[in-house]
C-alpha cells in the first residue's frame, strides 16, 4: 500500500509535530502608531495567555514613523490557541498585519 497525501480536513500528524506544545511562540502585530494599540494588543495577549508578560512586548517604528511593529511573545498550548489568538489579532480594528 502506498502514502497519500493528507485530504483537506483529515489530520495530518506532521502540522502537528511543528510546535512542540507549550512553548514560547512570538508574533508580529503592526498597526497604525495611535494611543491605544499597544494597549488593545495586550489585552488580546492576555485573553490567550493569562501568563503574558507586558514586559517582554518588543516595540519598532517604520521607517516613516507612521506605523509600529508590536513583537508579543506567548505561551502557545495549541495549535487552536495560535489560531484564534491569530484570527482575534487579524480582525481587530487596529491591526494591519499579523505575522
Amino acid at each position: 500500500m502506498t502514502d497519500t497525501p493528507a485530504t483537506p480536513g483529515s489530520t495530518d500528524p506532521r502540522k502537528d509535530s511543528l510546535i512542540e506544545y507549550p512553548s514560547r511562540f512570538p508574533i508580529k502585530v503592526m498597526g497604525a502608531k495611535v494611543d491605544g494599540f499597544v494597549g488593545a494588543v495586550t489585552h488580546i495577549a492576555k485573553q490567550f495567555d493569562p501568563d503574558f508578560d507586558a514586559g517582554t512586548i518588543e516595540l519598532r517604528d517604520s521607517r516613516a514613523g507612521n506605523y509600529l511593529g508590536v513583537t508579543i511573545t506567548i505561551t502557545a498550548t495549541s495549535r487552536e490557541q495560535l489560531d484564534e489568538l491569530y484570527r482575534t489579532l487579524s480582525s481587530h480594528p487596529m491591526v494591519k498585519v499579523v505575522l
